[in-house]
This record gives structure tokens, C-alpha cells and sequence, in this order.
């Protein structure tokens, strides 16, 4: 077993997706990664998993 490869699941699953943003929104992330040290990417998964936490639906 010493020199098994041993390959486990990833924990987190990411997935490629194409959206359109308004420039200025894009603007403002670039700014935020550049200030903060993170990616934009990296911006935009925690910015999107705060709205789906907080979203409020209305009917």
C-alpha cells in the first residue's frame, strides 16, 4: 500500500459557467480582488452564495 496512488473525492464540486455582467459590476470586482488579494472568481462564489443565502422570495 506504501506506493499506492490513492486519489480521494474532491469535497467541492466546481462548474464552469458563461454569464453576462454590466462593465461597472466587473469593474467593481476587479478593484475588490486587487484590494482584497483574492480572485475575482473568488469574489463572485462568495458574493453569489451570500445573495442565495439571504435571498427573500415574494410571491
Amino acid at each position: 500500500m506504501k506506493d499506492d496512488f490513492v486519489i480521494t473525492p474532491k469535497d467541492e464540486v466546481s462548474v464552469q459557467i458563461s454569464i453576462r455582467i454590466e462593465k461597472r459590476i466587473r469593474d467593481s470586482f476587479d478593484e475588490m480582488a486587487k484590494k482584497s488579494g483574492r480572485s475575482r472568481n473568488q469574489l463572485i462564489n462568495l458574493a453569489l452564495d451570500y445573495a442565495l443565502r439571504n435571498a427573500k422570495l415574494i410571491d
